[in-house]
């Protein structure tokens, strides 16, 4: 495999860059950058300086990731993502006469999508937040705070509403009152398998703790 590279796009140096990752027309990358194999990135899209890609990620057009941002192994980013890293951002100092530098500082906040975490198109991304292992962020959402594993979240700002399955199907939806017992549930579209209980979800073949050492 090799990689492909759009003669429009800008590849700063110390970029690293895995085998089979293609990346599209107009895109800049910042210096240290490191994307993993087979990745896709779409046209337009700005990644920053020290940013952390892993395998298999999908980022769709007109993307802004920001420094402090890392992206798991098989997450996808849709078009018009956008991710912050300042949680009190300003363009000068106090006294108007200086602007604040761009490289990272005390108020600089990391984000981390975790693996096989999809991100909506035209999202905001907050700063110092968790996207959890198979997380889904419905399109057009404000996300500012963490969402855990398998969780669906929607909305400005977003919260959770249901739980999803590794395949993309929704499991079930939250319900309105605490659970006191785990529920299993079986995806209708995979057969994955999975328990429920308020926030944590639980796959079957989990090596910590399997649905038959709960039911």
């Amino acid at each position: 495999m090799t990689v492909s590279i759009h003669p429009t796009a800008i590849i700063e140096d110390g970029v690293e860059i895995g085998e089979g990752t293609t990346i599209w027309d107009n895109v800049h990358i910042r210096r240290s950058t490191r994307i993993g194999e087979q990745c896709i990135i779409g046209e337009k899209t700005y990644i920053a300086y020290d940013v952390h890609i892993g395998n298999r990620v999908k980022i769709n057009a007109f993307v802004y990731i920001c420094n402090a941002v890392t992206i798991e192994d098989g997450a996808m980013i849709s078009a018009g993502t956008i991710f912050t890293n300042d949680r009190f951002p300003r363009a000068t100092t106090p006294d108007l006469k200086q602007l604040r530098p761009s490289e990272p500082d005390e108020h600089t906040r990391p984000t981390v999508v975790r693996a096989g975490a999809t991100i909506g198109a035209g999202s905001t991304i907050g700063s110092d937040l968790v996207i959890g292992r198979f997380a889904m962020v419905g399109m057009g959402s404000l996300i500012t705070k963490s969402v855990p594993d398998f969780h669906l979240a929607i909305g400005q700002p977003a919260t959770s509403v249901g739980y999803m399955c590794r395949c993309g199907r929704l499991l079930a939806r939250c319900p309105k009152q605490a659970a006191p017992e785990f529920d299993e549930v079986i995806c209708i579209d995979c057969g994955l398998k999975y328990a429920l209980n308020n926030e944590t979800v639980i796959e079957a073949d989990s090596p910590n703790l399997k649905c038959s050492d709960i039911f």
